[in-house]
């Protein structure tokens, strides 16, 4: 240091080195759990593969039918098997091994993709196809997602969640950033064939990492999978109006605000179409950024409020993006809706699994799913059939707005869902009451075992001196 520079305040370089350790992502899961760092790594590989495909499904439609109805269709396709199979999907989870159907519909999924790559090689490739490839993907991906999602709270201590939640958000927001921008240089110069391929492989890598992890079971006395069966998580969340809240909030903010389906026609009328793979990762991006500093979301207690904040954010941005005419402010503002959607998500699966007991646990992923998951792809049929009618630009940020004023109307209907504190929750101490007796009863069966090992490894040295 120059003998003429004034010195530093005294104690602010730790008090910055205080505020890093609060923003970086708490690694707690990743240490604490063997399965959960198997899940993750899964996760990391099989995310980046399905975004590829993600965006040059759409790309391929557009170059065979130039329609951006025919993009938004899609979702149609994607709707029914979804509702379906996701429903059951959580009656499976709750009654058979999660790890086992984790590993079967995974490789489902990538026998899928083997698909959309045979027809994408064919001299002309086939429209149908890839329309009933979608509908089995989200037959395949209804059945995973409930015992998938619910598989993270077996295998992590229940106050990690939190942070497990913000680990798993940052492997698929990095995926999501580098996935787009690759599927754009990838489909420009070797077309959507080669991003297929890729995903092939990334969903065979997933599956050598998913054997590795240990069984986990179904618990003593569960529910058989049945309607009835079905039925009861649906009841069981209807009558949890905080979480009914998180639903209802979600599925409004993808059905007004989710335009994807139109991001190709919406970069060419800006005359920018080399920014449609930016315009994909910038959702991305500002995820990415929210959860890389994603420390402080371990500190919150009222979760349904930071859900409806940033509900509000994530429409608001829409807005921005769609009145827009400068491709930087859309691609700011998809930024900015993306950082607001990581924070909405952060906020309902806390919630979710913190205060949802695990008998009903997949059952009630599967209602998650559908509230996640229908609301995109009824998102993109509206936005595809508003851009058709009013424009695109208008479909975009009327959808934003609409956003806005739904998310507060539930908000108001709701109050529960405002009042949610984790610290006072009775759902969420029952569930952590159950998680503590199961750690203590792993516990004391690690000691029993250990005090039989001791047993006989005395026997064995009794045996070897009588000898």
């Amino acid at each position: 240091m120059n003998d003429d520079e004034p010195p530093h305040p005294p104690g602010t370089s730790g008090r910055s080195r205080t505020l890093l350790r609060s923003l970086a992502p708490d690694l707690s899961p990743w240490r604490a759990s063997r399965d959960f760092r198997f899940l993750w790594l899964s996760g990391c590989v099989t995310s980046f593969g399905s975004y590829l495909t993600y965006v040059a499904v759409p790309m391929q439609i557009k170059e065979l039918t130039g329609s951006s109805f025919a993009v938004g269709l899609i979702g149609a396709f994607e709707l029914v098997p979804l509702i379906v199979f996701g429903l059951w999907g959580g009656a499976l989870a709750d009654a058979l091994d999660r790890r086992k159907l984790v590993l079967r519909a995974e490789a489902g999924l990538g026998l899928l993709a083997g698909l959309l790559l045979l027809n994408a090689l064919l001299p002309s490739p086939l429209l149908w196809p890839i329309y009933l490839v979608a509908a089995l993907v989200a037959a395949c991906d209804g059945l995973q997602r409930p015992a998938l999602d619910s598989l993270t709270p077996r295998i992590v201590p229940h106050q990690h969640l939190t942070a497990a939640f913000a680990l798993n958000s940052l492997y698929r927001n990095a995926a999501s950033v580098a996935g787009p921008a690759l599927a754009g240089v990838v489909v420009a110069f070797s077309g959507v064939g080669t991003a297929y391929a890729l995903d092939v492989l990334t969903f065979a890598a997933s599956l050598l990492l998913l054997v590795r992890i240990r069984a986990v079971p179904p618990a003593t006395g569960a529910e058989r999978p049945s309607v009835r069966a079905v039925l009861t998580g649906v009841r069981y969340a209807w009558s949890r109006k905080d979480l009914l809240g998180t639903y209802t909030i979600d599925l409004c903010a993808m059905l007004f605000a989710f335009p994807v389906a139109v991001f190709p026609f919406l970069a060419s009328e800006l005359g920018a179409d080399w920014a449609l793979g930016p315009m994909y990762a910038a959702s991305a991006a500002g995820a990415l950024l929210v959860g890389a500093t994603s420390g402080w979301t371990s500190r919150i207690h009222r979760h349904g409020r930071l859900l409806v904040v940033a509900a509000v954010g994530w429409g608001a941005a829409m807005a921005m993006a769609g009145l827009s005419g400068s491709i930087w402010l859309v691609l700011l503002g998809l930024a900015l809706a993306g950082g607001a959607d990581e924070i909405s998500g952060l906020a309902r699966s806390t919630m979710w699994n913190q205060s949802i007991p695990d008998e009903v646990r997949g059952r009630m992923a599967g209602v998650e799913l559908l509230s996640y998951s229908v609301g995109p792809q009824l998102g993109q049929v509206r936005a595809g059939t508003m851009a058709g009618l009013v424009g695109v630009r208008a479909a975009v940020w009327s959808g934003g707005l609409i956003c806005v004023v739904a998310v507060l109307a539930v908000a108001a209907a709701l109050p529960k869902l405002l009042a949610y504190d984790d610290r006072t929750d009775p759902h969420t101490a029952a569930v952590r009451a159950g998680h503590e007796r199961a750690e203590r009863e792993r516990e004391q069966q690690r000691e029993r075992g250990q005090q039989r090992e001791r047993g006989q490894q005395g026997e064995r040295e009794a045996a070897a001196a009588t000898d």
